[in-house]
């Protein structure tokens, strides 16, 4: 069932995000992703708590969000982008992650943190879409 998204919608809270793509905890890595707009970007939010699973063994006297994760969470939120691009909700779209290109870490995410995964769109048609993420 094909569901149209309301085009003035510039911010998808848990709920939406639930609706627009199948991740579930605990592998949901986004809270909320704000500034939508079609065709260009949108930034994630995750508010990054010491509750984690991850932070278990990530270092238990250390906790780290491992990079992996952050990559994923920004996949996410490009996923989220994408379906607000496509005016589609409610349908599993089948949206993967192909590539990831020069990929760097600049600082550490522990607890506490508030991750901004600034994603937009360069270029995309269909089930085929690249964005820059920072």
């Amino acid at each position: 069932m094909r569901t149209e998204i309301d085009l003035s919608l510039t911010m998808a809270d848990l709920s939406m995000i639930k609706r627009m793509i199948p991740h579930r905890y605990p592998f949901l890595y986004i809270d909320k992703v704000m500034n939508l707009e079609k065709d260009k970007g949108g930034i994630g939010i995750k508010n990054v708590t010491c509750n984690e699973p991850f932070f278990q063994g990530h270092f238990p006297n250390q906790p780290i969000m491992p990079g992996v994760l952050v990559i994923e969470a920004m996949a996410q939120t490009a996923a989220v982008v994408v379906n607000h691009s496509l005016d589609m909700i409610d349908e599993n779209l089948g949206i993967y992650l192909l590539a990831v290109d020069n990929a760097r870490f600049r600082k550490m995410v522990v607890p506490g943190d508030v991750l901004e995964l600034h994603m937009t769109v360069v270029r995309g048609r269909g089930k085929y879409w690249k964005l820059d993420g920072k």
